[in-house]
């Protein structure tokens, strides 16, 4: 691997990732288009990669007329966030989600339809409904794939990107990527780059300590997060953590939003439902974690009660989408939903919109700060997106990404700059012993977990920055043997990034807000004359780490005051008054 071989593409969009966000962005961006020539990067395979590999069992967040209307939608994730939100990025959303079931339909993805063939939504949240089961959602990446085909989207599997490219004037000139097999450089030279790399996932350590064994896919280390911050843009709310609720020792989802439909609850060891919304609200992940810590905990996903058709069919989903593991999990474990509650806690901190707000800052458009540049799904900053939204928002992407290119042209790059990325990315090959991957890995995200997740500490956040500065200099003896451990040591790299900017992020606001997500012990109160904005993470001229604030734009759906704390109430009476 001494020496450097490299290739050269020119493209009008490069979409780096192809997950679900991304293949949907290529193929929009050719439906707008068809004379573009669009290049899609994965560091696996597009056929089986991203967090929607192995299908999906639901949609979270469909909004579908006769259930709801996109105001209601707003008003929803609205309040749900303490107001942090850019609504007119979650109207985009909201009004595009409709149009893109239908579109899904078409092309194929099953969604559970009632005897008058219509969409069979169920209710979850708060205070809308939006929940559409996919029993058969395994047949997405399938989907996705023939319409790539269909719409010639050229696809470089196996290629990593590693940094993006800038030109003089700043706008975004492409990306460098590097082969997890062979080790060959590739250069993408490219008028518009769409990200859709996914939640950073592999962040905090599981319980179990093993370093795949996450909550989120573990090929989502971030590394969307850290090429974005590297290109100068801005990141926002990154202390807004993901925190979900999962099955103890497995590390999936507990599902309520799959089984609450059908009758399932979130109890307490008394058996009681302590919560009245098993919608994942920072609120709600603190009443879980209060209960978890309680004498009332451990805390349990109760199915004992139902019918036995009903959980026929709810097996039927959980245990054949998605992670189809889960059924042998519990069989092994003993678990029958019909006799014994599930056992739950609570997952490692990650960054995700999809499950929380926190990502690359985006517009409507999907446009970050830097031009040419868009990000989509579980890196984007429209908040509790899930996979519909990943879908919705690189369509959003795509669309405008070809507009885009019809008024610039290839921007020039500088060659230092690939130079430079070449030797960071090879160094570690050039050692013949060190630290491997998997060592600083461990260390890493052991030390998330010992100083980063919540409850949030000011010295502990103090003691996690040192210990990183520690790890970074430590990158001077990482030592990879093959392709596929290079691979791992830039995942590591990443991962380390966000750790970085999930520290500096929690101790720039010095507030309690979301929650679980961002409770900071020494600020326990919510400062909403202070800090009722979102937070911005870039690189700044000298390559440090800086912050500003950006004010919450006026909201296209206004929101009566008293209605802003709904999620503040959700214990359940009884429980309420103890």
């Amino acid at each position: 691997m001494s020496e450097i071989k490299t290739e050269i593409v020119e493209t009008d969009i490069l979409v780096i990732g192809g997950g679900t966000g991304g293949p949907m962005a290529a193929i929009k961006a050719k439906e707008k288009n068809p004379g573009l020539k669009v290049v899609l990067m994965e560091k696996a395979n597009v056929k089986r990669s991203g967090a929607v590999s192995m299908g999906m069992d639901g949609l979270n967040n469909a909004v579908i007329p006769g259930y709801a209307t996109p105001e209601q939608y707003v008003k929803e994730i609205t309040v749900a966030n303490d107001g942090i939100v850019h609504q007119k990025a979650v109207m985009a959303y909201a009004t595009g989600s409709y149009p893109m079931i239908q579109y899904l339909d078409s092309i194929g993805v099953k969604f559970e339809k009632d005897g008058s063939g219509e969409y069979n939504v169920r209710k979850v949240h708060h205070m809308g409904t939006y929940v559409l089961p996919m029993p058969e959602g395994h047949h997405v990446k399938k989907a996705l794939y023939r319409q790539l085909r269909k719409h010639q989207v050229l696809v470089t599997n196996r290629y990593m990107a590693t940094r993006l490219l800038t030109a003089p004037d700043g706008r975004i000139a492409g990306a460098m990527g590097v082969n997890t097999r062979i080790g060959e450089f590739l250069v993408v030279r490219a008028k518009s780059v769409i990200l859709a790399c996914g939640a950073a996932g592999r962040l905090g350590l599981p319980a179990s300590g093993y370093l795949f064994g996450t909550y989120e896919n573990p090929a989502n280390c971030g590394d969307g997060y850290a090429m974005a911050y590297h290109a100068g843009a801005g990141l926002a709310n990154l202390e807004c953590y993901q925190i979900n609720p999962l099955i103890k020792d497995y590390n999936g989802p507990a599902c309520a939003y799959v089984t609450g439909p059908f009758g399932g609850y979130t109890a307490n060891n008394k058996g009681e439902r302590f919560i009245e919304c098993d919608y994942w609200s920072g609120q709600m992940m603190k009443e879980f974690y209060s209960e978890l810590q309680s004498g009332n905990g451990p805390v349990f996903l109760n199915m004992t009660h139902l019918a036995e058709e009903t959980i026929s069919e709810i097996e039927t989903i959980l245990h054949s989408n998605e992670r189809p593991s889960r059924g042998r999990f519990h069989e092994k474990r003993g678990t029958d939903y019909r006799e014994k509650m599930v056992e739950m806690h609570i997952s490692e901190i990650g960054f995700c919109s999809g499950h929380s707000a926190s990502g690359v800052w985006v517009d409507e458009n999907a446009r970050t700060t830097v031009a040419g540049l868009y990000a989509a799904g579980d890196m984007a900053s429209v908040p509790h997106n899930y996979m519909l939204g990943a879908f919705v928002n690189g369509g959003i992407a795509g669309q405008d990404a070809a507009d885009y290119c019809a008024s610039t042209d290839l921007p020039a790059y500088d060659e230092a700059d690939v130079i430079a990325e070449q030797e960071r990315v090879l160094a570690p090959t050039r050692r013949d012993d060190g630290l491997t991957p998997h060592e600083m890995e461990f260390k890493t995200r052991r030390l998330v977990n010992d100083y980063l997740q919540p409850p949030k500490v000011t010295a502990k956040y103090r003691i996690a920055q040192a210990r990183f500065a520690e790890i970074r200099e430590d990158l001077n003896a990482l030592c990879v043997k093959d392709p596929h451990e290079l691979m791992r040591a830039l995942e590591l790299q990443s991962i380390l990034d966000c750790a970085d900017m999930a520290a500096a992020a929690s101790l720039y606001r010095t507030e309690s807000r979301w929650g679980l997500y961002h409770w900071r012990v020494d600020h326990p109160a919510t400062d909403n004359e202070n800090w009722f904005c979102h937070t911005l993470l870039y690189k700044d001229e000298f390559g440090r780490m800086a912050h500003r604030k950006r004010a919450v734009d006026p909201y296209v759906v206004d929101i009566p005051e008293e209605e802003m704390g709904a999620y503040h109430q959700l214990r359940t009476p009884a429980l309420a008054a103890e």
